[in-house]
């Protein structure tokens, strides 16, 4: 009788396995996007002069754009988008600048609409002195706006989309 009860269930579960394949299914992938710091893009930097120090400009908050739903079904290939992302003194993004062809305006809305939530710790330059004794102190700080330029990638492969994100720089 125990024998009998353990090949049934033997014979339900190979029989729940064969029913659980996964079928392939012509639904549009999964949206996702990544995105990098642009090298040697020709931004000036500040210039410090003796006794100052520039702390900040690194991204506090970011979520990378969301692949165009309306773009799913196409799958297009690979897309590359550079932006200028301007920061104000207080850490906030003012502006987002972007030349994308007209084909590529979805894309560059995504971007638009993710990069203005993004925050960053505001670039600060702050000037020390030291005084008769040799103690340093701050003497002033203040706060400057700065530029990083990134690469946004939107990738769709077999179906799905995906976008990465890669490591951050300096501010510049």
């Amino acid at each position: 009788m125990i024998r009998a009860i353990t090949l049934l269930s033997a014979a339900a579960l190979l029989a729940a396995c064969a029913h659980t394949a996964q079928k392939p299914t012509s639904d549009p992938g999964i949206g996702s996007t990544s995105y990098r710091v642009a090298n040697d893009t020709g931004l000036a930097h500040y210039s410090l002069a003796l006794g100052q120090v520039a702390m900040g400009a690194t991204i506090e908050q970011h979520v990378p754009p969301a692949y165009p739903a309306s773009e799913l079904a196409a799958c297009p290939p690979q897309v590359e988008l550079p932006a200028r992302v301007i920061v104000d003194t207080r850490g906030n993004v003012g502006e987002v600048r972007m030349a994308p062809p007209p084909a590529q305006q979805l894309f560059a809305e995504a971007v638009r609409k993710a990069v203005q939530d993004w925050r960053y710790t505001p670039l600060t330059i702050t000037r020390w002195a030291a005084d008769a004794d040799g103690n340093s102190h701050a003497v002033d700080t203040e706060a400057k706006p700065f530029s990083l330029d990134y690469v946004f990638t939107f990738r769709c492969e077999h179906g799905h989309t995906s976008v990465s994100a890669g490591p951050e720089s300096p501010a510049r």
